[in-house]
């Protein structure tokens, strides 16, 4: 493959053109024009408005809520593309759905990562892209070759940016730990972890804090925020415990009802986010700042393109926070 951005095709779907069209700015180059609707029963329909022959397709589209929508649109996308003889064709999901469905916690439960992921690949994807995936092994449930991308930089360098004093990074259970430690190792911060009991789905009993965060900025590191419940009642918790304020940092704002209505009035003094998920104007509430990924993504898509390597970039982004830690 010839590695020239002529031969690059960056496709948008519904679910995030804002985020489509800042990296389409980024890389100087317009989005391939494609037809998108649906019929009256719901059924979706896409055509590729120019030619993809030989080419190396970019389809951006996060399986974001409406999911079932938004992972067949995907799908029905990919299948359009793969019948138009293109060289390459590689699905930027910001933000994989289903990702929590990652094993079988009770009999007879599915594994619908690996569902979803088995469906992404059969269409005819050739490489994926996700950031920050609710767990690091879901690269394994795809048979072709699939980066989850670090966002951890980015945020190191908005909590500098803050100039927080006296920091401790807070997992909001114990699957976060990973996580919560890179971060918090970045910027030799200490951690603590938030001990929770779910005794269903989307119920949360939070019980107590590991760690010592007494007349500290208590940050909380999540992948996602979804009807907000676990991470207004950690905040609340690590309050109750001493924290003097509290900072959320979670990559994907889902944000199901009522997750808004609970930030809203809770004691979380900031939610820190990016744009993997696009939200709509009634969740823009003041305490939510958004931290876009489209350079980073820009970047990745055009080193992808060109089969160099991620690891230099990040190494200069690192360099610069230890730089500023001086």
């Amino acid at each position: 493959m010839e590695h020239n951005m002529e031969h690059i095709k960056l496709i948008s779907g519904t679910a995030n053109r804002s985020l489509a069209m800042e990296v389409s700015k980024y890389l100087k180059m317009p989005l391939t024009p494609i037809e998108i609707h649906r019929f009256s029963d719901g059924e979706i329909y896409a055509r590729v408005l120019e030619s993809v022959r030989g080419c190396d397709v970019f389809i951006i589209q996060p399986t974001s809520p409406d999911v079932n929508a938004n992972l067949m649109e995907l799908l029905i996308i990919v299948d359009a593309l793969k019948r138009s003889s293109p060289a390459r064709i590689t699905a930027v999901i910001p933000y994989f759905g289903y990702s929590r469905q990652d094993r079988k916690a009770k009999s007879r439960e599915p594994i619908s990562a690996k569902l979803a992921a088995k469906m992404i690949e059969t269409a005819g994807v050739n490489i994926v892209m996700a950031f920050d995936l609710h767990v690091p092994q879901l690269q394994g449930f795809f048979d072709i070759p699939s980066d989850n991308l670090d966002l951890i930089p980015l945020y190191a360098e908005n909590i500098l940016n803050k100039k927080l004093k006296n920091i401790v990074f807070v997992s909001p259970d114990v699957g976060g730990v990973a996580r919560t430690r890179a971060l918090a190792n970045v910027l030799h911060a200490p951690i603590a972890i938030i001990d929770k009991r779910r005794p269903e789905h989307g119920v949360a009993a939070v019980e107590h804090v590991i760690g010592d965060i007494k007349d500290k900025t208590a940050v909380l590191v999540d992948d996602m925020i979804d009807t907000a419940g676990t991470i207004t009642k950690a905040a609340s918790t690590l309050e109750k415990h001493g924290a003097k304020d509290v900072y959320v940092l979670a990559t994907h704002p889902v944000l199901s009802e009522p997750a808004v209505e609970r930030l809203q009035h809770s004691v979380i003094k900031e939610i820190i986010t990016t744009n993997t998920i696009e939200l709509p104007k009634e969740k823009k509430i003041k305490k939510i700042s958004v931290i876009s990924i489209a350079p980073l993504l820009a970047e990745t898509i055009k080193r992808q393109h060109e089969g160099t390597s991620m690891g230099v970039v990040y190494e200069k982004l690192y360099a610069k926070i230890k730089n500023r830690l001086k």
